[in-house]
């Protein structure tokens, strides 16, 4: 064929970005429902709480995640858990206890958020720190140290770990953009950790931030289950780890926003009515044995 023909002849367009239909649902139009679920929701024992341990790499969003839940819930943007703005160290330095208040004649949600250290190749958590947290030894305020792990002998050590002082859904947060490139020591941690919740038999959730990263989520989050880079993240993620695919949800963390946006509602409410519906699970399962 000659240059003269090839000239006219136009190259095939680019493959989309994006697949033809969602390859999962959640119902945008309708956030109500779900912000409702939470809002009614009491574990089925009086008193009992579900405990919700973050753990991830630094820098992931976790205490991001904590506050824009607190958002949603509270109806304006709020900030409890504070968090940094980078990835170049670990914000996060104790084990912190995070209640929601609910308003009524219940003062708080019967749901708790525990944020930990970053899992950091270096110097982040421990991940026997994190085990110890899993089976409720962690007491609040305990400030992590990157060289030794917490000894029964320390004011911080809780030697007789109640039903609410376990985690009953053990969470981890991953940025969508640092997926194909985190740390094989990270990697390590994270399987690590999962392997210590299965043992105890706690359920485990994933949560994928920065979504925003894809230019097609960054002009419509609606776009977040047909953009395949972020289905493939997810998947790499699953094979990486061990986390079902069912058991990972694309969110996006407030954090230049200072109005609530019903999309960014909608994915976080999904994200965590499965998360109570899995902490209810761990519930269950401590009060069986």
């Amino acid at each position: 064929m000659s240059q003269w023909i090839r000239s006219f002849i136009k190259p095939p367009p680019p493959p989309s970005p994006c697949f033809d239909e969602p390859w999962r649902s959640i119902d945008w139009g309708d956030k109500q429902s779900a912000l409702q679920y939470v809002k009614d929701y009491n574990p089925p024992t009086e008193g009992q709480q579900i405990r919700i341990l973050l753990h991830g790499p630094v820098g992931a969003g976790k205490s991001s995640f904590i506050n824009s839940v607190n958002s949603v819930l509270r109806g304006r943007i709020y900030t409890q858990a504070l968090a940094a703005n980078t990835a170049t160290g670990c914000f996060t330095k104790e084990y912190t206890t995070y209640k929601i208040q609910r308003g009524g004649p219940e003062p708080y949600y019967p749901f708790v958020f525990n944020d930990i250290m970053g899992l950091d190749p270096l110097k982040g958590v421990l991940v026997d720190d994190v085990k110890l947290a899993l089976k409720g030894h962690v007491k609040n305020g305990y400030k992590f140290n990157p060289e030794s792990s917490l000894s029964e002998d320390d004011r911080f050590y809780n030697s007789s770990p109640n039903l609410n002082d376990k985690v009953h859904v053990l969470v981890c947060v991953v940025p969508a953009d640092t997926v194909s490139g985190m740390n094989d020591r990270t990697v390590q941690k994270i399987q690590d950790i999962r392997m210590e919740a299965s043992k105890l038999k706690i359920p485990q959730v994933a949560i994928l931030t920065k979504i925003d990263v894809s230019p097609e989520v960054k002009k419509d989050l609606k776009n977040v289950y047909k953009v395949k880079y972020l289905k493939e993240k997810m998947e790499e993620f699953s094979a990486n780890v061990g986390i079902p695919m069912n058991c990972i949800f694309p969110v996006k963390n407030y954090d230049s926003e200072i109005d609530l946006d019903n999309d960014v509602d909608s994915l976080i409410l999904s994200s965590l009515k499965q998360i109570i519906n899995f902490g209810e699970d761990g519930i269950n399962f401590h009060q069986s044995v």
